[in-house]
């Protein structure tokens, strides 16, 4: 079918809206209706150069939920009509990392930045003939995606499907980093820095495992203010600002873990989300930058006298199928924050705005929701 995506032709240039065709589901795979899509910082890691694209054009988005309107054949447990979330790595459930319990590090997640289908190899996005790589096999910046199944979380049908699209990604990671990854038990001390779609979250999901203190830091006073109303008990402009009162709070003892939610992360960052955390405490990078950047501070001898921890978090370490079911179950009995995070929701045609307002500062999270127009 011909629809409209916000492309990118080239590193540095902004997402523009144009024709595209989307290919009907084959084998294992779905199409889906969306009813809306978040603005991740992720993408802008692929459209600024952060992570080099395998090639161009790149449809952005990999946060989504909607409505399947059709399915490819072998496919089990779906249906038309169903109501999904797209999680942005597909959990197959029979290699090794999901049969252990980590889907978020599902086998399939390999071929998710080459383009090309998991089922067959061959590309569901053209723009006039030619491929599109749409980000994680999903591109939710088009109304219309054709994905595998594996990607495609049903959910009940009395849920917000536009607030379901923020579990895809940012919530969920955020959320995991804190309760998964950093593993925040109840009279714990978090420290969360950067109070973005993510960090956001990371504080909620402190607050909400019992942390006694939620420290969060952003130099973006809207950010700090927003972080009260998630959690937050303490909030300062930097990780440098917050050492001594941490330290105060804490009796000396500092803080049991650190969670980078950062725009983008700097090798500085670590050695300074790493002196905020106690003896054995943990210090989790959910945060991305560069990729080809290998250059990180830190101290060996804090490492290992005061032995210390420093972890990665894709996706917050969450198992989607369970987590996402889990985190939207929350919500509808009002235990978790959705349409709270929210701060604007954007035309189709305003992606580029979407993503100027993120870096300005002027966004908790922003959204794209999709009218009749763009069907």
């Amino acid at each position: 079918m011909k629809t409209k995506g916000a492309l990118c032709w080239e590193v540095g240039k902004p997402w523009t809206l144009e024709e595209i065709d989307v290919g009907d589901p084959r084998t294992g795979e779905v199409q889906v209706r969306l009813a809306a899509t978040g603005l991740c910082h992720s993408d802008e890691h692929f459209r600024n150069g952060d992570v080099p694209p395998k090639f161009l054009p790149i449809l952005g988005g990999h946060e989504g939920a909607g409505v399947i309107t059709k399915v490819g054949p072998s496919v089990e447990g779906l249906v038309e009509g169903d109501h999904v979330v797209l999680g942005f790595v597909p959990s197959c459930g029979r290699c090794i990392p999901c049969a252990t319990g980590h889907q978020n590090l599902c086998d399939l997640g390999a071929g998710l930045m080459m383009g090309a289908s998991i089922s067959d190899g061959t590309y569901r996005v053209t723009v006039g003939g030619a491929p599109v790589l749409p980000l994680c096999l999903l591109g939710t910046f088009a109304p219309y995606v054709t994905c595998h199944a594996s990607a495609a979380i049903k959910i009940e049908k009395d849920i917000p499907l536009d607030k379901a699209a923020l579990l895809g990604c940012g919530v969920t990671t955020g959320w995991g980093s804190a309760t998964i990854v950093a593993d925040t038990r109840p009279g714990d001390t978090v420290v969360v820095v950067g109070i973005g779609g993510i960090g956001i979250n990371a504080v909620q999901g402190a607050a909400m495992a019992g942390a006694e203190r939620v420290v969060a830091i952003d130099p973006v006073a809207f950010k700090r203010e927003q972080a009260a109303l998630f959690g937050a008990t303490h909030t300062y402009p930097s990780m440098e600002d917050a050492l001594e009162p941490v330290r105060e709070l804490t009796w000396g003892r500092m803080a049991d873990s650190c969670i980078l939610t950062v725009g983008q992360i700097q090798g500085e960052h670590i050695a300074e989300a790493l002196a905020l955390v106690r003896k054995g405490g943990t210090a989790v990078v959910t945060a991305m930058g560069n990729a080809t950047s290998v250059d990180v501070k830190l101290s060996l001898a804090d490492m290992t006298v005061m032995q210390k921890t420093l972890k990665g978090a894709l996706f917050g370490g969450a198992n989607p199928r369970a987590d996402i079911y889990r985190l939207l179950h929350l919500y509808r009995d009002g235990q978790l924050k959705l349409d709270e995070l929210v701060t604007t929701t954007y035309r189709h045609e305003e992606v580029e705005q979407g993503y100027l307002d993120m870096e300005a500062g002027r966004n908790l999270r922003g959204m794209v929701v999709y009218g009749d127009a763009d069907y």
